[in-house]
């Protein structure tokens, strides 16, 4: 569990170094849309190469048979690259990754609490729901200074 934990923090790291970066190359080129299809680009290569030095390549072929909505999740990264690097430069990485989270800890509630999408039944108790406020409260202080 602990190198699960690791290895979301460091993603977790990532997504506001991904955001500044690709918003300062947006805004250098002039398209936020430009800077985006960059990064999917680089990201679809190197993804790539990750399938094809770890077991996955065969599980290609059984992608026709999963359900359409699934593949929605590219649709879902492609409108928060596209956003972030649009709206970073004007209202500030910080910011934009505040209600990134926010975002995020809402939509993570219902989903665990429902089993969305094949996850994990996790009740959202009254417990758990103080747990997420005093997050969102903590990442909206770190906003305030």
């Amino acid at each position: 569990m602990t190198q699960y934990a690791a290895i979301m923090l460091a993603a977790g790291i990532g997504v506001p170094i991904l955001a500044a970066l690709n918003a300062a190359l947006g805004k250098l080129i002039g398209s936020p849309t430009t800077a985006a299809v960059i990064l999917f680009a680089i990201a679809f290569v190197a993804s790539a190469l990750v399938m094809l030095l770890l077991p996955g390549v065969e599980a290609l072929s059984k992608v026709a048979e999963a359900p359409k909505h699934l593949l929605l999740a590219g649709v879902l990264i492609a409108f928060y690259v596209l956003s972030i690097t649009h709206v970073a430069p004007h209202f500030g990485v910080g910011n934009a990754v505040f209600f990134v989270l926010l975002g995020q800890l809402i939509s993570t509630a219902a989903i665990d609490h429902f089993g969305l999408f094949g996850a994990q039944i996790t009740p959202l108790t009254l417990m758990r729901a103080g747990g997420i406020a005093v997050m969102a409260i903590g990442v909206a202080i770190t906003q305030l200074a």
